[in-house]
């Protein structure tokens, strides 16, 4: 949802999010932002690249300058609103095989949310490569919520959420709630979006399992006019799809 058609980043949409999260945590809410973007901003800073680099030399690459642009980007939106804010880079070995590291990656991030500081999270492109990656962004934010024992967990994608078949299909009915252990293979669209690498089958297997942890899990559209206050003050009425926990 950060990226327009050109693979640029889409400073208007990130903005937009900005206000609603400043709104949340002026509701009392605490978050934890987990963003993409890194890669489609250095891309765009390195438009003279000559693009014979392979894939993992890429992704490092316009990664490792679009992490700061990024980053830079949220601080300055931000601090219009008078909230702080700190970036923390991590690995799928953060959460599996060293359980020091996952152990720091935690209380940092709760030492930041105890100081009033929002935490904005992504991978580290820069040295995740193959094996190392999350998934996608989903996986990374189901593990973050799972970690901080999170009471919610709001996906945003470019479409309302699952729906019977088609989203384009104006047959197609949104699906607004899933029981724990309903399947939904048979609703899954196996598409992704240009810019991203997952879709909503990751999504989806997500937003379960995230949710027999006793997480309650949105999937929703980010490109919605203030979707996020919508979720809070009106969810019976806004387009989404609720997985109980």
């Amino acid at each position: 949802m950060l990226t327009r058609k050109d693979g640029s980043l889409d400073v208007t949409r990130m903005s937009a999010l900005v206000d609603q999260i400043a709104w949340l945590r002026s509701e009392g809410h605490e978050v934890i932002l987990v963003s993409s973007g890194a890669v489609a901003s250095g891309r765009s800073e390195l438009k003279h690249i000559q693009h014979d680099l392979d894939s993992v030399d890429q992704r490092q690459l316009f990664s490792a300058v679009g992490q700061a642009k990024l980053i830079n980007r949220y601080f300055e939106m931000f601090r219009e609103y008078g909230i702080a804010v700190g970036q923390v880079l991590t690995t799928k070995e953060n959460f599996f095989s060293d359980t020091e590291h996952r152990k720091n990656q935690e209380n940092c991030m709760r030492v930041m949310l105890e100081n009033n500081v929002l935490p904005i999270v992504n991978e580290n492109d820069t040295v995740s490569v193959t094996e190392l990656m999350f998934t996608d962004n989903d996986e990374l934010s189901g593990l973050i919520a799972q970690m901080m024992q999170s009471q919610m967990l709001i996906i945003l994608s470019n479409i309302d959420g699952i729906f019977t078949g088609d989203p384009a299909d104006p047959t197609s009915r949104l699906i607004r709630t899933v029981e724990p252990g309903k399947a939904l293979d048979e609703y899954i669209q196996d598409k992704k979006s240009t810019a991203g690498r997952g879709g909503m089958q990751s999504k989806s297997n997500v937003a379960t399992q995230t949710a027999s942890t006793g997480i309650s899990v949105i999937i929703a559209n980010g490109k919605r006019d203030d979707i996020l206050v919508k979720l809070m003050n009106d969810r019976a009425n806004t387009p989404c799809t609720e997985f109980l926990c």
